[in-house]
């Protein structure tokens, strides 16, 4: 995948191998993702493409509304509107790659990369903003749910049945789980993850 989204870099071959492509595998057995969720996933991208920023409105509202969340696009308690734009658009096609997705090395690599920008290895390099330093671990996870829940809504403006809506929307939480798993390795002990 390409894009000219600055700070875009899936598919890049610089980026750092820090996993590997076996423990992604492992982690898809684990999650019981195979490839009926990867159909589903192109399915659901079909719907979804054209309500990206239509998502990532009810997404930004979500995160404007907690202030331990908007903290992380702030230096002094007052956000940072470029960064949160940037970020905005690389949130968009993270929506859009996460459904169209390979799920191989490449993908893999770039994971490990959107891990490190929440990290203080990497928070605000990529667009060189004076924000908040590191985002807590205890935040990530918990994202997860608000990224699922809300989704269904989106997938349900499609014409598929119920069922399809079930298996797309399980899909995407399946794929939540890998992509935030990863998202974490930073945060992990050498040789814990």
């Amino acid at each position: 995948m390409s894009s000219d989204i600055p700070g875009y870099r899936l598919g890049d071959p610089t980026l750092e191998r820090v996993v590997p492509i076996d423990d992604l595998e492992r982690m898809k057995k684990t999650a019981l993702f195979g490839p009926d969720d990867v159909a589903a996933l192109r399915e659901a991208r079909a719907i979804l493409a054209p309500q990206v920023e239509d998502i990532l409105d009810v997404w930004y509202g979500f995160v404007a509304s907690q202030p331990h969340l908007v903290a992380s696009f702030s230096k002094d308690g007052e956000p940072n509107a470029d960064y949160l734009g940037a970020v905005r658009q690389r949130f968009g096609q993270w929506i859009l790659d996460t459904t169209a997705a390979e799920y191989d090395q490449a993908w893999l690599d770039y994971q490990i990369e959107v891990g490190k920008r929440h990290h203080r290895i990497g928070k605000n390099l990529t667009d060189g903003v004076d924000a908040a330093p590191h985002i807590r671990f205890v935040d990530l996870i918990p994202l997860v749910y608000p990224i699922f829940g809300t989704l269904r809504g989106f997938l349900e403006k499609g014409d598929a049945s119920p069922e399809r809506v079930d298996a797309m929307h399980h899909a995407w939480l399946k794929a939540l789980l890998l992509t935030i798993t990863l998202w974490t390795q930073p945060y992990v002990r050498p040789g814990d993850f």
